[in-house]
């Protein structure tokens, strides 16, 4: 089906005021698109939810379902973005995501207007459809550094929560951009992110806000997130800042034909800067299947990171700005209004003419899984700091469900993000249970999964280089070709336990491109590669990734 074909209840283009007239609701919209009984087809849509006991060492993890989420979508709140509200919450339900995140760009005209506007909409929003998980949050521009997703769950001070952040801790409105090495102002601007990561823990732990998480966004994008600085942030509070993008939004980048023989997926199509990270090769301003180097590359930044014993997530989503193929350009500004002093963009108007774009809309391409024990704001939030987390792109899975128990073991064991403690010697059974695309994707595609890849990595502790972007002992140790296996099925990968403790990740495609991979054929020996620019059809090169489990080895 094509965007012109699309029920008008399903069209992102088809205006609130349209639909109204026609007598369609929102709460319709949600029940027609299936959008909470899909959440739960893992687990079955009548299973009751299962109450967590706990993640201590060795446990039995609950039965989870998986909600389909992105955490990183922009709306005419946001200076540089283009749709309505409602035009992104209805392209999310037609897609299938169960919950989003509008994380609008910091400014003044955001802080003064526009995040008290927003809220209003999200409020009415969440009022009439309960079963649409929408958080609000913000895109903060980190000190020195890069963006981050920082959100809040519902409550009384979610948007106050917001403000005082952006306006208190805004790289951007503070003027806190410099963060070239030797630079004068670099480390007060350092400091000045992780003060703002604890302050955000202080405000979960007295219970101003029940929840608060933040995500790096695009982190090797402009190369400016050091290796030292997103150890900082974790630091600060890794109950709050939990992980970063694996890969970026702006995935339709590089269709071949359509904005330039120099697009790269992701728009990666920077070069290192004096801002830039010295230590980062040239090499690192690429994406690799879509993904960042940071994830990409087997024993790289993330395993470097995985490899101190400590939990970073990745995610994935849309950073929706300005779809691809879309017909809509942003409305004129009425005489004397602008951003600054309104808070907000002019509605979008429809030209009938394609315009320019990278993005797609939210869950047509980039989904992030969370492994949830009941439906709900907070839930999604525990999901997402636990670590269960899995993320692909075209819609290549319809589940995954990964487990790690003792052999003979009858319990359901450990899943992703969780710790399993095991003595030296003992036998392991890494359980994965993949269920394969059963329909064609938005692009009309049925993706077909060819292999899937066990990534091992030894656990050392704290490194002392706090810059370093290494693992040497991760690698790929086990590839298994499940070309043509279609439906639910369990790979089961038999795990030694040796001396040291490790960690378990888990990755696979399509088959369609890969090569050796950044650091050699002994790491990876089929990994994810660099497309030509211009010519990187995302659709043609599709990928999931897992989070890890770690193996805590004692006596």
């Amino acid at each position: 089906m094509t965007e012109q074909q699309l029920p008008a209840w399903a069209d992102p283009s088809v205006s609130p005021a349209a639909l109204d007239a026609q007598g369609v609701s929102r709460r319709g919209l949600l029940r027609r698109a299936g959008l909470f009984g899909a959440a739960f087809a893992l687990g079955g849509a009548a299973t009751p939810a299962v109450a967590t006991t706990g993640r201590g060492y060795g446990g039995e993890d609950p039965r989870l379902a998986y909600l389909v989420g992105d955490h990183h979508v922009h709306s005419v709140y946001s200076h540089d973005a283009k749709y309505t509200f409602s035009q992104q919450a209805r392209a999310a339900a037609r897609y299938g995501l169960d919950w989003m995140v509008f994380n609008e760009h910091s400014n003044f005209g955001h802080a003064s207007y526009g995040a008290a506007l927003e809220h209003k909409e999200i409020l009415k929003a969440r009022a009439a459809n309960p079963r649409q998980l929408i958080f609000q949050g913000l895109e903060w521009y980190i000190p020195a550094a890069e963006h981050c997703t920082v959100f809040a769950a519902p409550g009384p001070h979610e948007v106050d929560l917001l403000t005082r952040f952006e306006l208190a801790y805004d790289g951007k409105l503070l003027g806190y951009t410099e963060g070239a090495a030797g630079a004068a102002d670099t480390a007060r601007n350092e400091a000045h992110a992780v003060k703002a990561v604890r302050w955000l823990a202080e405000q979960r732990r007295t219970g101003y806000v029940d929840d608060v998480l933040v995500l790096a966004n695009h982190p090797l994008r402009l190369g400016i997130d050091s290796p030292h600085e997103m150890r900082g942030w974790r630091d600060a509070a890794p109950e709050i800042m939990i992980g970063m993008e694996g890969a970026p939004g702006a995935q339709g980048a590089a269709i071949p034909g359509w904005r330039g023989a120099t697009s790269i997926r992701g728009e990666y199509e920077n070069k290192p800067s004096a801002q830039s990270w010295a230590g980062y090769p040239a090499d690192a301003y690429l994406t690799y299947g879509g993904f960042d180097w940071a994830t990409a590359t087997v024993g790289g930044l993330w395993d470097s990171m995985l490899a101190e014993g400590r939990l970073f997530s990745v995610t994935t989503n849309s950073d929706n700005h300005r779809t691809v193929f879309d017909t809509w350009k942003n409305g004129d500004w009425p005489a004397g209004q602008n951003f600054d002093n309104t808070g907000r963009l002019p509605d979008p108007v429809n030209t009938d003419t394609p315009q320019a774009g990278s993005d797609f809309w939210p869950g047509q391409f980039s989904r992030t899984h969370v492994g949830v024990t009941r439906y709900g704001y907070r839930a999604v939030m525990t999901g997402l700091r636990e670590g269960r987390v899995w993320l692909d792109h075209g819609h290549l899975l319809d589940g995954l469900e990964v487990r790690l128990r003792r052999e003979h073991s009858n319990g359901r064991g450990v899943t992703l993000g969780g710790r399993l403690r095991v003595r030296k010697g003992e036998k392991l059974t890494l359980e994965i249970t993949v269920t394969s695309a059963s329909r064609p994707n938005p692009q009309g595609i049925l993706p077909q999964l060819a292999h899937v890849d066990v990534i091992r990595g030894a656990v050392r502790g704290a490194v002392s280089d706090r810059d370093t972007w290494r693992a040497p002992d991760t690698k790929v140790v086990r590839t298994t070709d499940v070309s043509g296996r279609k439906g639910t099925y369990t790979l089961r990968v038999p795990v030694s336990v040796g001396d040291e403790s490790c960690y378990l990740r888990l990755r696979g495609s399509d088959g369609n491109r890969n090569g050796t991979g950044y650091l050699g054929a002994s790491v990876d020996p089929h990994g994810p590669i660099p497309h030509e620019p211009g010519n990187g059809d995302p659709w043609a090169d599709t990928w999931f990734y897992s989070n890890p489990i770690f193996v805590d080895v004692v006596g």
